[in-house]
């Protein structure tokens, strides 16, 4: 299980993502979910969730290339002419690795599962967020639903509801983000430390910040305490509900 949230804010992209793969009393392991593909031209991530094999050989296909079956030319993210032609690639990608690996999967009980998120520009295309399911067909973020989930998103998700709208200026969309991140790892162990980061300006094909926060990071450790803090101290401040039984025993 993961949780990653990407957030397209007025100013620009955050993409937030967690690293943890198993969850158990003595098997716990983590790998790097959050993908970038950098290129002179274009600033594009992809966050993913689901089976760690089906996911890499999805990221795999991707940077090494597959073949368009109607063309016979070599596809890749940097081919891609358009964040929506990017999706459609990934789309594809995740379908041919389902036709190799799917009959065998089903064959073992196991499911096809895989849910990403791409994020990024193509410099003179717009900035755009992507979410693709297993069948390899999507949705996008618009400006009324400005964040998109995959994983464990139900724990994250009431946060981002109340709190996250386009006009949200990017650092505070991260702050958000991150608090939704915290909310999933305090209800579920199968989202932890370390958590990736990334926050992309709009226009600039460059990421303005890409890193990774451990446990020994002050802030991160500093907004969980401030957020339950700050949860008590709410909740303290509401008045206690008036209703009493009329009921006679």
């Amino acid at each position: 299980m993961t949780y990653c949230v990407g957030l397209l804010v007025k100013e620009g992209l955050v993409l937030i993502s967690d690293t943890r793969t198993n969850a158990g009393i003595d098997n716990i392991a983590s790998f790097r979910k959050l993908h970038l593909f950098e290129a002179p031209d274009r600033m594009l991530a992809i966050a993913s969730s689901g089976n760690l094999s089906i996911t890499q050989a999805v990221i795999g296909l991707l940077s090494e290339g597959f073949a368009n079956p109607e063309t016979g030319e070599t596809e890749t993210l940097s081919k891609a002419t358009s964040m929506f032609h990017a999706a459609q690639l990934v789309g594809q990608a995740v379908r041919e690795v389902y036709r190799i690996d799917g009959p065998s999967l089903e064959q073992h009980d196991t499911r096809f599962e895989i849910s990403l998120l791409l994020g990024g520009q193509i410099n003179g295309r717009r900035l755009r967020l992507f979410m693709i399911y297993s069948a390899g067909n999507f949705i996008e973020a618009t400006s009324d639903t400005p964040f998109l989930q995959i994983g464990e998103h139900k724990y994250g998700k009431p946060v981002l509801d109340r709190a996250v709208k386009y006009e949200t200026e990017i650092y505070d969309a991260l702050k958000i983000g991150l608090i939704s991140m915290d909310s999933t790892m305090r209800s579920n162990l199968a989202v932890g430390l370390p958590i990736d980061i990334l926050v992309l300006k709009r226009d600039t094909l460059t990421p303005e910040l890409s890193y990774r926060i451990t446990s020994e990071d002050t802030y991160f450790s500093d907004l969980r305490h401030r957020w339950s803090e700050a949860l008590r101290e709410a909740h303290l401040a509401i008045p206690k509900p008036p209703y009493r039984t009329n009921v006679k025993r």
